[in-house]
């Protein structure tokens, strides 16, 4: 759908039918009546494919658009962070983003304090609060070649990739619930072969052995909620690794609270770090999730773009990066 004349000072509001096992369509007509009561003024366009978001957002930036919300998930988002790096017309950060969470885990809004709640998101959008936020630049290999997307919360290589098959796989079979992705963890911790991986950090090598899983990231959440970069701050420049060496269940069953906690590091096998620059290769090679998106494999490397989107958060969450 491309739209006519538009009002530069209307929102520009993508919304993902299909996000949430369908709440972006359904509950949309609830997140529009809310938006209006609050006067935030809008157009609105639904995606129809994957990477349509991408292609909406490029599009609303050469318009004149400057400010867009995201009525999806973590994957939509991403899309739409993409195609603001795609579009020419101005810098990223100078246009307002924000995310009203309809999806299976909206990882990202955990970050910042958003509320699950409708009407706490547009709250947050009312007031008008932002921050400039961190994102990764993600080289991968895909079909033999090499190509670069934009990650705006976590990225993730061997078992968390390989979770999120099993959990799309269950997601186009039907399945649905707030349990089924410790479903797929479980099933693909049955499944999943560590392998030889090796890692460096700036330019200097890191690790060099047998590796499970690795999350590279900009905010602390994935997973649906699992802190798996729990000391990640999102401005501080640095991209926040964690490496998980291969573990027997009893190490993570009887401390599975950790993961949601913030006490991962305190699980024996998991170790944490920092840099501005990480390279991941590894033998056989091993795949990779953007954001819950799955987007090829090794070879890959990341690189830290500071403060490069402008974001929408709650107050609360401003106020208490003041204290840091």
């Amino acid at each position: 759908m491309t739209l006519e004349k538009i009002n530069p000072d209307h929102w520009f509001v993508i919304a993902n039918p299909t996000a949430g096992a369908g709440h972006g369509l359904t509950d949309y007509p609830q997140i529009a009546k809310l938006l209006r009561d609050n006067d935030i003024y809008h157009d609105t366009v639904f995606t129809e494919h994957k990477c349509h978001a991408t292609e909406l957002t490029v599009e609303a930036v050469n318009r004149g658009y400057r400010k867009i919300i995201v009525v999806g998930g973590d994957g939509t988002l991403n899309e739409v962070v993409n195609g603001l790096f795609i579009q020419q017309k101005c810098e990223p950060k100078d246009i307002r983003l924000a995310v009203i969470a309809v999806g299976t885990g909206n990882d990202w809004v955990r970050s910042f304090g958003i509320a699950a709640k409708y009407s706490a998101a547009i709250r947050a959008i009312k007031e008008g609060n932002t921050f400039l936020q961190d994102v990764g630049a993600v080289t991968y290999t895909e079909s033999k070649f090499k190509q670069t997307r934009y990650m705006v919360n976590v990225a993730g290589l061997g078992f968390d990739a390989y979770t999120i098959s099993i959990f799309n796989h269950k997601k186009a079979k039907g399945q649905k619930g707030k349990w089924l992705y410790i479903a797929s963890l479980v099933e693909a911790y049955c499944k999943y072969k560590s392998s030889g991986v090796r890692v460096e950090i700036d330019g200097v090598e890191v690790y060099n052995n047998l590796l499970l899983s690795m999350a590279v990231g900009i905010c602390k959440f994935n997973g649906g909620g699992i802190q798996q970069l729990p000391k990640a701050v999102a401005n501080d420049g640095l991209l926040d690794i964690t490496l998980i060496k291969p573990l027997h269940w009893w190490h993570i069953v009887f401390r599975l609270k950790r993961l949601f906690n913030g006490g991962i590091y305190s699980i024996g096998h998991i170790k944490h770090a920092q840099g501005r620059q990480v390279h991941i290769s590894s033998v056989p090679p091993v795949a990779l999730e953007c954001d819950g998106e799955l987007m090829g494999g090794t070879d890959v490397d990341i690189e830290v773009v500071p403060q490069a989107i402008q974001v929408v958060v709650t107050k609360e969450f401003l106020e208490s990066q003041k204290s840091l």
